[in-house]
């Protein structure tokens, strides 16, 4: 665990001794590291694996992206200064893990749920050279997060897993089922499925992402 780094993280190494396929994970609003790393033991050995913590801690335990502010209305809930202060940190995280670790740099998937999934869609429209695939966990498209010349990057390396429970309480289904049609508006790769649960992983979305990405590894 090299925590020298900008993020303090956990890592499991790959069972490649070089140019491993890197995954880094970003967990949810009001937890941390250990959440989405119990997934590592049931992913793919030669992935190279980094679960990172947010940078602003909670109390009285967790960490979140950004402040969410629950009583204000929708429009305002997030603070975007720091949703875009922790998107542009994530992508500095990457260029010091690929100089850091033994991982391939044109092989990166970002994993997040949640707040970790709007931050995963930040960092990859708008450092799509540094992304390969996402997979979006229970989250959906914050915009104003997004560069303006959104038309004029190319994005056609990026691929997208996205997932949402159609019983979500946190985070309604109705928003993440506007992605499908902005990555189509963009001509991005993309598989949206809704799984009946609430805001959490199904064990048959987490076989379906397993899958997605093996395929892409």
């Amino acid at each position: 665990m090299n925590n020298n780094l900008s993020l303090y993280h956990l890592t499991r190494p790959s069972s490649l001794p070089e140019n491993a396929p890197l995954l880094i994970m970003m967990h949810g609003y009001g937890s941390d590291e250990n959440d989405l790393f119990s997934f590592a033991g049931e992913l793919p050995d030669e992935l190279f694996i980094i679960s990172v913590r947010a940078p602003y801690p909670m109390t009285p335990y967790g960490n979140a992206w950004y402040t969410i502010n629950f009583d204000a209305e929708r429009g305002k809930w997030n603070d975007k200064v720091q949703a875009e202060a922790s998107r542009d940190l994530i992508a500095n995280f990457i260029d010091e893990v690929t100089e850091n670790y033994p991982v391939n740099k044109d092989n990166v998937t970002l994993l997040g749920f949640s707040q970790g999934s709007i931050l995963s869609y930040g960092v990859a429209f708008n450092y799509p050279e540094k992304v390969k695939n996402v997979i979006a966990l229970s989250g959906y498209i914050y915009h104003d997060i997004l560069p303006e010349d959104l038309n004029q990057k190319n994005y056609t390396n990026l691929d997208f897993y996205c997932s949402h429970g159609s019983v979500d309480q946190v985070i309604p289904v109705d928003w993440a089922r506007q992605t499908p049609t902005f990555l189509k508006s963009l001509n991005i790769k993309h598989l949206y499925s809704e799984f009946p649960v609430g805001h959490g992983v199904a064990p048959q979305n987490f076989f379906e992402f397993k899958n997605w990405l093996k395929k892409r590894i």
